[in-house]
C-alpha cells in the first residue's frame, strides 16, 4: 500500500507522479506541497479504476531513497477487493447475490469515499474466495 512517488521540478513549481498509476498527477509551489497533494491525487486516479472496474495497479517496490505515499488501511482494502473482483469477473449485482444484500450497499463498499466496517469488507473478499488479513510489522 505504499506507492513510490517522483517529486521533481516543474518550471517554477514541482510536479509529484506516480509510475503505477500514471493517471495520478499533482504539483504545488514547494516539494512540500507537492507531496502532500500526492496521496489526494493518487485517490482521485483509483476512482477512475473504480468507475471502470478495472483492476488498479499495485505499487512497484521504491528505488534507494525514494519517497512513497502510504494509502490508509481502509482504502487499501476497497483497492483490494476491486482486484479481486476483477479477477473473478465478478460485478456488483453477483457480489450482492453472492453476500445477500442489496446491490447499493455493494456500491457503498466499493465506494472510496463511504467509511465501510473492516468485517464486511472481509466478507466481500470471502465472497470472492479470498481472505482478507491484517499484519503488524
Amino acid at each position: 500500500m505504499h506507492y513510490p512517488v517522483t517529486i521533481e521540478r516543474d518550471g517554477d513549481s514541482w510536479m509529484a507522479r506516480f509510475q503505477d498509476v500514471p493517471e495520478a498527477l499533482t504539483g504545488g509551489d514547494t516539494r512540500e506541497e507537492a507531496l502532500a497533494e500526492a496521496l489526494d491525487a493518487l485517490v482521485t486516479a483509483f476512482e477512475f479504476y473504480f468507475e471502470d472496474s478495472r483492476p488498479v495497479p499495485l505499487p512497484s517496490a521504491p528505488a534507494d531513497g525514494q519517497e512513497v505515499v502510504t494509502v490508509p488501511p481502509s482504502l487499501w482494502a476497497k483497492v483490494l477487493l476491486l482486484n479481486a473482483m476483477c479477477e473473478s469477473s465478478v460485478n456488483q449485482a453477483e457480489l450482492g447475490r453472492r453476500l445477500g444484500i442489496p446491490r447499493q450497499n455493494v456500491q457503498r463498499l466499493t465506494d472510496l469515499h463511504h467509511v465501510t466496517k473492516i468485517d464486511q469488507l472481509a466478507a466481500a473478499v470471502s465472497a470472492l474466495g479470498h481472505r482478507l488479513e491484517l499484519v503488524i510489522r
